[in-house]
């Protein structure tokens, strides 16, 4: 596919260009541009048959010569991190010099309308409830970090000549107010913390589903599937995901699920899910990290549509998601407290969301000494009429407002749960309830609404749990 998709730009290049300027360019290599640090690094590009080709940046130097289908490419040996700007330039009958280059860590970010969700949109938000978290209203129009540079996907982007090579921005002005909120407050955070340039990459759509965000045969080799799923599998990967697979990153962000929660999906996501995981790094050629958002409360169950959904349709969605940690090289954000209004799809608070993000890659990437997670549930012992509750990050276990705990439930043989009372005993919580005499099973944040208390010394909240968790049998985590 990749060599086709080559092909067709290449005819598409030349039909438009003039024919004394042999040398092209994809896209994705343009002035201002990030460059991973510490990987060799692909440059390509079209021209004539047999055309040679140098190409020259920090002081190394490299010859080649295009194909009979006039691909041409060098790879540059792998670079520390460099925030002065230098020029790459490639020769051949023409001569292109992309300017202002940089070398540090590169992400892509993708998924739907939650990534997408463009910068300007903050200054037209409701002050958010939660004051502790903060309001950048005017951080579009105050950014002024050079070390910061994106670069937009659109559905043509990938497929069109960039004559003047200045795809890539620094993180600012017109271009940052279009581009994605989480993506950007990701990259402000990295680079803080870092120290070093950091390049965005964002292709995201809004209102698409997971599936064409996936090479369209690869349900095919996936058992659970015994046919193809719908939603166009493929339709975005081949045009914004699959061109980009020569550029080196880091590792990935994904923000995805509302669409696929509509249609009242649970275990069938965490396949879709894994599918495209494995599709990526197969792609990149490496196992890279990919770090998924979890989708936010909002009030599926009085939503209308073609599926019908209950109060529980997002808490198995939640759980479908947090199936990804059972991947190598994954993590989940959790957002059950960032959403003030359970009719808002599209909640505020995304700087947030992208500082819970770039603290996982901080600690999971970058192996630096951060706290980045809430509780995660462990273990559940029955004791009498007790259940006693173990948990993954549990230093600093509390109430994130200081009242009771709240969203804790209880079920005995028959399966009907109960309120129950939750009292922390250390790095443990006890539950009880007067309704439930002989507990067989606990379950957290079981809602849509959100804003349940449990929390760590990090104030992120808990992942939501249930202790019979059915799909931790019946999903295969081995990634192929």
């Amino acid at each position: 596919m990749k060599k086709y998709l080559q092909g067709l730009l290449f005819v598409f290049f030349t039909a438009v260009m003039p024919a004394s300027a042999h040398i092209l360019l994809p896209q994705i290599l343009s002035s201002g541009m990030v460059l991973q640090r510490d990987e060799p690094v692909k440059i390509w590009g079209f021209g004539a048959a047999g055309e040679e080709v140098t190409v020259s940046f920090a002081g190394q130097n490299l010859a080649t010569a295009a194909d009979a289908s006039g691909n041409w490419h060098v790879t540059l040996a792998a670079m520390a991190a460099s925030a002065e700007p230098r020029v790459l330039e490639i020769k051949g009958s023409n001569i292109i010099r992309l300017e202002n280059v940089l070398v540090g860590e590169v992400w892509l970010c993708s998924g739907q309308s939650n990534m997408e969700y463009a910068m300007r949109k903050l200054a037209k938000i409701p002050v958010p409830a939660n004051k502790s978290l903060g309001f950048p209203k005017n951080e579009a129009e105050t950014a002024t970090n050079p070390l910061i540079r994106i670069f937009l996907v659109n559905r043509k982007t990938l497929s069109k000549p960039d004559s003047i090579h200045k795809s890539w921005s620094v993180a600012r002005d017109s271009a940052l107010r279009s581009f994605s909120a989480v993506g950007y407050f990701f990259a402000k955070e990295l680079q803080h913390r870092l120290g070093i340039p950091v390049g965005m990459i964002s292709s995201a759509v809004s209102g698409s589903a997971i599936e064409p965000w996936v090479p369209a045969n690869a349900f095919d080799t996936e058992e659970f599937f015994r046919s193809r799923p719908g939603n166009d599998p493929g339709k975005f990967y081949s045009t914004m995901i699959e061109p980009l697979a020569d550029f080196p990153v880091r590792g990935f962000l994904w923000y995805q699920g509302e669409t696929n929660c509509f249609l009242n999906e649970d275990l069938s996501y965490s396949y879709k899910l894994k599918t495209l995981i494995s599709a990526w790094r197969r792609a990149w050629k490496k196992q890279l990290p990919f770090y998924v958002v979890q989708i936010a409360p909002y009030d599926y169950s009085t939503a209308k549509g073609k599926v019908a959904l209950d109060s529980t349709t997002l808490p198995r969605f939640w759980e479908a998601q947090a199936q990804v940690l059972r991947l190598p090289q994954t993590g989940l954000v959790v957002t059950t407290d960032l959403n003030d209004k359970g009719t808002e799809l599209h909640p505020g608070y995304k700087w947030e969301i992208g500082r819970r993000l770039a603290l996982q890659a901080l600690s999971q990437t970058y192996r630096q000494p951060v706290a980045y997670s809430g509780p995660v549930f462990k273990s559940a012992k029955t004791r009498k009429s007790t259940v006693i509750l173990s948990f993954d990050y549990a230093a600093g276990l509390k109430s994130a407002d200081g009242k009771p705990f709240t969203g804790f439930e209880l079920a005995g043989q028959d399966g009907v749960f109960y309120p129950a009372s939750a009292k922390l005993s250390g790095d443990r919580i006890i539950l009880s309830s007067s309704a439930v005499i002989r507990p067989h099973q606990a379950r957290f944040a079981w809602h849509e609404r959100g804003h349940d208390n449990l929390t760590n010394a990090t104030g992120i909240p808990a992942m939501p749990f249930r202790t019979e968790n059915p799909l931790y049998k019946k999903f295969n985590p081995a990634t192929k």
